[in-house]
């Protein structure tokens, strides 16, 4: 895709970000009635647009094995009840993490996946800074990508955990959220996982 948009670039042609739009700009391009590109541009795009169709299709068949995959395993369905939370991460964290029980505490395995903020002292007084980044570096950005996709939802959330996204925008950068609900995802993935239950989202209010 990105090959394909400097190639257009290169001739004037300028397309949006999102597949969906770089596909409906190839097909206005090339086939019109009348030719807009060169046929020296032509040739390795039209060599380009079969192999990035084909690629689509490959990604689409390991989509559903992970689907699958998640469907048959108690785990990985538990997980994927937690919004912001797919098959392909449920898969991998159920994997990478084993037995729940390895980690005492929900904020031990957040940490393990370097989602908690370093601290540094000085006079005697703690203060937070960026997140460790220790870890599976996949996990985390697998949990980070699916607490961003999630979050524009859970802030309108009449529930809880609604309430306290929006306390937290009003007073943190809006990566700074994401990755606080990415590590709180965390801490749900593991009672998922060592409760044996599924995600309920508490009311307001809720003790």
């Amino acid at each position: 895709m990105n090959q394909i948009r400097s190639l257009l670039l290169a001739r004037g042609h300028v397309v949006p970000q999102g597949r969906t739009k770089l596909a409906t700009r190839l097909a206005d391009l090339l086939d019109a009635t009348e030719p807009l590109l060169s046929p020296r541009i032509c040739m390795p795009i039209e060599d380009m647009r079969p192999r990035w169709q084909a690629l689509d299709e490959r990604i689409a068949a390991f989509d559903r094995e992970f689907a699958d995959l998640a469907a048959g395993d108690a785990q990985a369905r538990r997980l994927i009840t937690i919004p912001g939370i797919g098959a392909l991460n449920a898969t991998a964290l159920v994997a990478a993490i084993g037995d729940a029980r390895t980690f005492a505490r929900g904020r031990d395995l957040a940490a393990w996946l370097g989602l908690v903020p370093r601290q540094a002292t000085t006079g005697g007084k703690p203060r937070l800074l960026g997140i460790t980044k220790r870890g599976s570096r996949y996990l985390r950005k697998l949990l980070i990508l699916g607490a961003r996709a999630a979050m524009p939802t859970l802030s309108k959330s009449d529930r809880r955990i609604g309430a306290w996204l929006r306390g937290l925008l009003t007073r943190a950068h809006a990566n700074t959220a994401v990755v606080a609900l990415a590590a709180k995802m965390a801490r749900i993935v593991w009672a998922l996982l060592r409760q044996e239950r599924t995600y309920q989202a508490a009311a307001k209010g809720a003790a």
